[in-house]
């Protein structure tokens, strides 16, 4: 009888043992699962200052609508020897009242800041750079072009 007491209280905690390494593991698992997502998707790797004459900006998407545009910057570059192309800033925005100011200023010279991710999220955008704020917009009465209270703002 108590080889079969001694035997199931084993077995009994050998289960327990089983169960708590298990739920330990997946603990585990998630919590390196999360730190991974938020550092690829979340994680700001760098942040700037980039100026340019705003060559489009629209809303776009199937599912999830963003605002993205392309500044064209001075100057070329090349991808690949013998081969030269303007040097273009692709972005994207969340934010309405920067949207509001870049669809105003198609054309004309805008210097913006902005965040840099490691992945784009559909709901933040196609780029990895996310327009921030629009520092100044050069070439235009900027007063005329904005609606009330979205005046220019510097830090």
């Amino acid at each position: 009888m108590d080889k079969k007491a001694n035997l199931a209280n084993e077995s009994l905690l050998k289960d327990q043992i089983m169960k708590k390494t298990v739920g330990i593991s997946i603990a585990v698992v998630l919590l390196l699962l999360s730190v991974f997502l938020w550092w690829r998707f979340y994680f700001v790797f760098a942040e700037g200052v980039k100026a340019g004459n705003l060559n489009y900006f629209e809303k776009k998407g199937f599912i999830f609508k963003t605002y993205e545009g392309r500044l064209v910057q001075d100057g070329f570059k090349s991808t690949s020897p013998g081969n030269l192309q303007s040097n273009e800033f692709r972005f994207s925005t969340e934010n309405d009242e920067v949207a509001k100011r870049l669809e105003r200023s198609s054309g004309l010279s805008v210097e913006v800041r902005y965040k840099e991710y490691f992945n784009a999220l559909p709901w933040r955008g196609a780029s990895n750079f996310v327009v921030t704020q629009v520092l100044s917009v050069e070439g235009s009465n900027l007063k005329n072009n904005m609606p009330p209270g979205l005046e220019e703002k510097r830090d």
